[in-house]
């Protein structure tokens, strides 16, 4: 396969590593710089100083890893050109055109897979096997709580110059940090109903909302909270999931999870292994990205449906936080 990554950046360079040691050879990379500020080092591959040029190199899939605000044109760009997808998260920063990249892939029958990497941590995989298995009953409340420090994430760059600081390209913690919003859905259903507080509430120097609560009604009539923020220190991501029968908290902290079930008189720990490394997400979403293409079969984890309904409830929230600023003016 030839695979060609756009944007070479803290995740571009990850996929990068992953693509190459699950053993892809023919790789290549839109960048305007091989190294800069980071200092590890990369594999071979092929360089392009854009996508149009890229493009004619031919590839089967395009791994879209540049700033969010440009993820769109992109993905849009290589589906014409018949490529299949590997879409960062989040698909794009607005609705706008996104629609129209949803019926293109269906026309070209391409693959598009979406970057929500904790569809692929092991413990959060057992923990959807226990939900489907009804050990915890009715699901009733979801709850996610992720907060870092935004300064802390790329120690080598300004933070005010990143894409997560930044409004123009996409950044904020609703549309940055939007992966609770993809795995509560995957745990709990879908997203009815979606309340919002929050805005730019601390003194880092960015132009976007840097805290919010968002408060969320499911489908089958569970309630669920994010909470998400860039000031935390030390960084701090929990999930807690209450049913009927039993509860699940889970801490990144420690990887592992704790399954409550029998009026609590039963706990079950389900840890990710003492060997667990970060990584094992990203090159575990990367393999199964390439089975997908490989076999040429449909697509049912972190579909491209699965990232536009993530956008909408980034989006609807960030608009509730935007009008209450309005009123409160």
């Amino acid at each position: 396969m030839k695979i060609l990554i756009v944007g070479l950046g803290s995740i571009g360079r990850r996929h990068l590593k992953n693509l190459s040691a699950l053993g892809v050879r023919q790789l290549a990379a839109v960048t305007k710089s091989r190294g800069g500020a980071f200092s590890d080092t990369l594999p071979p591959f092929l360089s392009f100083e854009n996508l149009e040029t890229a493009l004619e190199w031919q590839p089967d899939a395009v791994f879209v890893c540049n700033p969010s605000a440009l993820h769109l044109e992109t993905a849009l760009t290589a589906a014409k050109a018949g490529c299949h997808l590997f879409l960062e998260k989040p698909v794009s920063h607005s609705l706008e055109g996104i629609y129209e990249l949803e019926q293109l892939v269906e026309r070209q029958n391409l693959r598009v897979q979406v970057g929500f990497q904790y569809r692929f941590h092991g413990v959060f995989q057992q923990i959807k096997t226990v939900i489907e298995r009804g050990h915890l009953g009715k699901i009733l409340a979801a709850h996610a709580h992720w907060g870092e420090y935004l300064p802390d994430w790329h120690p080598w760059e300004d933070y005010r110059q990143s894409y997560s600081a930044r409004e123009d390209l996409g950044g904020g913690v609703l549309r940055t940090l939007c992966h609770p919003f993809d795995y509560l859905r995957w745990f709990a259903g879908d997203v009815t109903g979606v309340h919002a507080v929050g805005g730019h509430l601390s003194e880092l120097e960015t132009d976007t909302e840097d805290v919010a609560l968002v408060s969320l009604q499911f489908e089958n009539g569970a309630i669920g909270s994010v909470y998400l923020d860039y000031v935390s220190r030390p960084a701090q991501h929990r999930l807690q999931i209450i049913g009927e029968k039993g509860r699940i908290e889970w801490d990144n902290a420690s990887g592992a999870a704790k399954v409550y079930s029998k009026g609590g008189t039963a706990v079950e720990a389900i840890s990710p292994g003492i060997f667990f490394e970060r990584n094992e997400m990203f090159r575990a979403e990367a393999a199964a990205f390439l089975d997908v293409v490989q076999q040429g079969r449909p697509h049912t984890a972190c579909t491209l449906q699965d990232g536009i309904r993530t956008l909408e409830i980034a989006l609807r929230a960030k608009a509730m936080l935007e009008k209450t600023a309005l009123e409160v003016a």
